[in-house]
């Protein structure tokens, strides 16, 4: 598969011998695609304050509903850039603050619908934990960036969650009801329950309210100490009511495929790592729970061809397809092992994901990430359309140069 269109001789200092994310080079090419994409999604922002998805030219895509992630991820990526001194953000987070809130907020039941209409109406009866959680963040990244309604929104959704998600018994978050918070589904997941760690650690690092903090802590115990040992280092996904593991169960192709995803046991490896930062690294074990974790999804998931492929199955490829958030949390977990313990494959595994990246996945010319690639390494859509997503190739370009593993906002500059 030969290179797209550059080398490793822009991405960073080739000769540099020490960690890219302290090679001044890599910090400027980072930079700059932090603000290409910042550049090419804030034109997505509609005159009702919505937001549009782009295509791959960065033009809108036809009307459709309004995904609450979406909205909450615009807020959430605009929110940290502007912490990391980026212009032109408060827009975007002025307008996906207000939607989340007068749109997509739910007068009647409360909660937030997982998507609207342009016209306002639910677009789905569904309300998930995925898009709550996800409000969540949004909310505590705004609140970090010092924004007025975030208090609100903040104290809304943290309700939400404790009172209709939040499983005591389990330490875990129920995944979804009806708009009337009617039961309907016995599902219960792993990716909810990152992402959860994920907004529960933005949380306490904007409030430092506890609680968010150990409802954190006992979502990664159950992944890291309970299921990973015994599941040879590699995350199940897919569970009964009862947290059982379901290994037959196959659903929304995009946010619960069959098997693994080793992506997200990646990604939950660093917020292990935020994790124990916040915690004061009083647990020697965890850097050596994450690091396993780590490289078995990695070791699994890479494709000679570079990339890494979506889903496995036991360890071994299911669907073999390679999209762009896989590799920007790869990148984000080499980058906090290396804040760690740096191993010298560390940083050979993230010198070639930012080599492939920048070759194959960031479109030089127009703006964004390309989601998804053939075995040719051209850009395809059949899981996704347009570019989707700001949220993980923006994280994958702000977080690395910090040398903090938590608190990363305050701590950049």
């Amino acid at each position: 598969m030969a290179n797209k269109q550059s080398t490793q001789a822009i991405i960073g200092d080739p000769q540099w011998d020490g960690l890219w994310i302290n090679d001044p080079m890599h910090q400027k090419f980072l930079k700059n695609d932090v603000r290409a994409q910042l550049g090419f999604f804030r034109p997505m922002l509609r005159s009702d304050g919505g937001f549009d998805v782009p295509d791959f030219d960065g033009a809108p895509l036809p009307d459709g509903p309004q995904e609450i992630h979406t909205t909450a991820r615009m807020v959430h990526s605009f929110a940290l850039a502007k912490q990391f001194g980026f212009d032109g953000c408060d827009d975007v987070i002025d307008a996906g603050m207000a939607y989340l809130w007068n749109q997509q907020r739910d007068p009647v039941h409360g909660g937030y619908f997982s998507s609207v209409n342009r016209d306002g109406t639910a677009a789905s009866d569904v309300k998930l934990a995925y898009g709550h959680v996800f409000v969540l963040l949004a909310a505590s990244t705004a609140k970090d960036a010092g924004h007025s309604d975030a208090d609100r929104l903040l104290a809304d959704v943290t309700e939400v969650l404790q009172t209709r998600y939040w499983e005591e018994a389990h330490g875990r978050f129920a995944d979804e009801f009806r708009a009337d918070w009617t039961t309907f589904s016995a599902y219960r997941g792993l990716n909810a329950n990152m992402h959860a760690v994920e907004a529960h650690l933005a949380a306490y690092e904007a409030t430092d309210d506890t609680a968010y903090l150990e409802r954190a802590g006992r979502i990664l115990s159950f992944f890291f100490d309970e299921l990973a040992p015994a599941y040879n280092w590699r995350l199940p996904e897919h569970f009964d009511e009862n947290w059982k593991v379901d290994a037959d169960y196959e659903g929304d192709p995009m946010f619960r495929p069959a098997g693994s995803t080793p992506g997200h046991s990646m990604e939950l490896g660093r917020m292990l790592l935020q994790y124990w930062d916040l915690k004061g690294r009083s647990d020697a074990s965890m850097p050596t729970k994450a690091r396993r974790v780590i490289e078995t999804a990695y070791t699994d998931a890479a494709r000679p061809d570079g990339g890494l492929v979506y889903t496995l199955r036991d360890g071994k490829v299911s669907v073999p397809d390679r999209y762009w958030w896989p590799v920007t949390e790869a990148i984000g977990a080499f980058a906090a092992l290396q804040k760690v313990d740096p191993q010298p494959k560390d940083e050979e595994r993230y010198r070639a994901l930012w080599a492939f990246a920048d070759s194959y996945l960031i479109d030089h010319e127009k703006g964004g990430w390309f989601p998804e690639l053939d075995d040719a390494g051209q850009a395809v859509s059949k899981q996704f359309l347009g570019k989707p997503d700001i949220y993980h190739a923006i994280q994958a370009g702000l977080f690395p140069p910090v040398p903090a593993l938590s608190r990363v906002s305050a701590k950049a500059g």
